[in-house]
């Protein structure tokens, strides 16, 4: 995909962080991930695109570097894998402070079509179905690394990660033969000859600077490794269901799981998950995350008054858990 790089460098240049939508190019933001917000820029050159803005690059070759890691890791899942993922260009640029920029572009994919918008209008058989869909995509994944260890991908499962080919909010439904897309490849985890490829450093840039030290001693390793095991994603995907307020699902979704795992995932060995465990899991994941933010948001508090200097990260707000 052709990016307008002169577009994306005059959003910068306009860019209020605090209103997106009154930058001197308005944007919508279409959400947040961890190191980056994702916005659709109301400009015709990239109309229908959604530009997920990552701020954390400080050397020329480290942004050079992920941007091959990046489109290698789109190109193994679908090319090799067999994920469909939507059309995808990257952008970066030095700002007029002196600060690297970059873009993640990807085709934009209706909201409603999102995994965690279709499940509030889809019956319970069908976000069943959706679920299983979802399994038998993360399976090509595990199946391909089984075969590949040393050149293994890390994914995020969550249901907030796929997006539904074809959807009608009108006429919700899904079924066996629906076609997914995997959009989470701005963080694109990967190894070559066993070795990680992402650094994992660039993470703990969105992070505060008094905790960069618990951070690494307490988080990253996990985080850099969980979305290699076939389990923990699976925990993962299903503790998600949580947060998007339909704990109602969880235990049929664990029941689901294991009867996949038992039977027709074939070469994945995955010990059976309770309820309990998943209940567990999203408890500490979500206290973990609130604590985080709220650091994070102190932390642009003394950038703004105390310290005086500009706050790269766009954060969101309340998030229902």
């Amino acid at each position: 995909m052709q990016v307008d790089v002169e577009l994306l460098k005059e959003f910068e240049r306009g860019l209020d962080p605090a209103r997106p939508e009154q930058s001197r190019i308005p944007a919508r933001v279409l959400g947040y991930g961890e190191i980056s917000t994702i916005f659709e820029i109301q400009a015709d050159s990239v109309k229908n695109l959604a530009c997920k803005r990552l701020p954390i690059f400080q050397t020329h070759d480290e942004v050079e570097r992920y941007e091959q890691i990046y489109r290698d890791y789109n190109e193994i899942l679908e090319k090799k894998i067999g994920i469909n993922v939507p059309a995808y260009g990257f952008a970066w640029f030095t700002t007029d402070a002196g600060r690297i920029i970059a873009f993640d572009v990807q085709q934009k994919l209706p909201s409603a079509s999102i995994g965690n918008r279709a499940i509030a209008l889809l019956n319970t058989e069908d976000i069943r179905t959706l679920f299983m869909l979802v399994l038998h995509e993360l399976q090509k994944v595990w199946v391909y690394n089984a075969a590949n260890p040393k050149e293994a991908l890390g994914i995020d499962g969550q249901i907030s990660n796929w997006a539904i080919s074809g959807f009608d909010p009108e006429k919700p439904a899904i079924g066996n033969s629906t076609q997914l897309l995997y959009f989470d490849t701005s963080t694109p985890m990967m190894k070559k000859d066993g070795v990680e490829q992402l650094d994992p450093e660039l993470f703990m840039r969105s992070a505060p600077s008094f905790m960069l030290w618990l951070i690494r001693w307490l988080f990253l390793e996990g985080v850099m490794t969980r979305y290699y095991d076939a389990r923990l994603v699976t925990i993962d995907l299903i503790a998600n269901f949580y947060k998007e307020q339909r704990p109602e699902l969880v235990p049929d979704l664990v029941k689901a799981a294991n009867e996949f795992f038992a039977g027709e995932s074939g070469v994945i060995s995955v010990k059976p998950l309770t309820e309990k465990e998943i209940k567990s899991y999203y408890k500490e994941d979500a206290i973990i995350w609130i604590v985080f933010l709220a650091l994070r948001r102190f932390d642009r508090w003394l950038h703004k008054y105390i310290l005086r200097k500009p706050y790269a990260y766009i954060l969101p707000g309340n998030i229902k858990r």
